[in-house]
């Protein structure tokens, strides 16, 4: 039992978790990179399908670095909350003095700062390899950055839904590609309008406010998925 008022608060609680996952994740680091290769992988087979003529890569550029970064974290996605589910840990989420959305939310970034943002810092290499035009680059970073946070955490919402389930990764995909649409469009269409010199703010401002809401309606919709699971 917990002495009363000596309850850990939400930062304590949040950095216990985050040391936690960091030192798991260190003793695992060669799964770390799976998504960082199998992005490398898409790109390199995708210019080698697509021939050698830059003209002809650099159209297919955005879409190409798109669909990398999304499949790439579909690798990790079903192991978000897989492991704390075989060791009892996440009922001891549901136990905890602080509130399971605030723990789920702190997994979530640790997932995505360790899977979405080594993919954001290699993309210019990435692009590179596309002959990606170097004035659209920023706006390929740009979208990401607003785009992947967000994949992560309509992820994990599927994640939650189908931790109770053995050999769900199919299943995992097959649930959260289509939630991941609306950002794929919104985020290789901010780059194409830049591109084609029309206005690109309105595609941001969209993933923008999706990431918004995302932050807000997402750990909670996970946190009711977990119950529901382990119930």
């Amino acid at each position: 039992m917990i002495a009363p008022g000596t309850e850990p608060g939400l930062w304590q609680t949040g950095r216990a978790l985050l040391a936690r996952d960091l030192r798991l994740l260190w003793r695992r680091r060669g799964d770390a990179l799976q998504p960082v290769l199998f992005a490398l992988l898409v790109v390199v087979l995708f210019a080698l399908a697509l021939g050698r003529e830059p003209e002809r890569l650099a159209a297919d550029a955005v879409a190409v670095l798109w669909l990398a970064v999304l499949l790439a974290g579909q690798l990790a996605q079903d192991a978000l909350f897989r492991a704390d589910a075989d060791d009892g840990s996440l009922e001891q989420w549901l136990l905890a003095p602080v509130p399971l959305a605030w723990l789920v939310l702190v997994r979530v970034t640790l997932h995505w700062a360790t899977t979405a943002l080594p993919l954001i810092v290699v993309t210019p290499l990435l692009a590179e390899m596309l002959h990606l035009p170097h004035d659209q680059l920023p706006m390929v970073l740009a979208s990401l950055l607003l785009g992947t946070p967000l994949l992560s955490l309509l992820g994990g919402v599927v994640a939650a839904l189908t931790v109770g389930l053995r050999r769900s990764g199919i299943l995992v995909a097959l649930l959260s590609l289509p939630l991941y649409v609306p950002v794929l469009v919104f985020g290789a269409g901010s780059v194409a309008a830049a591109a084609r010199g029309q206005d690109p703010l309105g595609a941001l401002l969209m993933l923008g406010a999706g990431l918004v809401l995302a932050l807000v309606l997402a750990p909670l919709a996970t946190a009711a998925a977990i119950r529901i699971s382990l119930s």
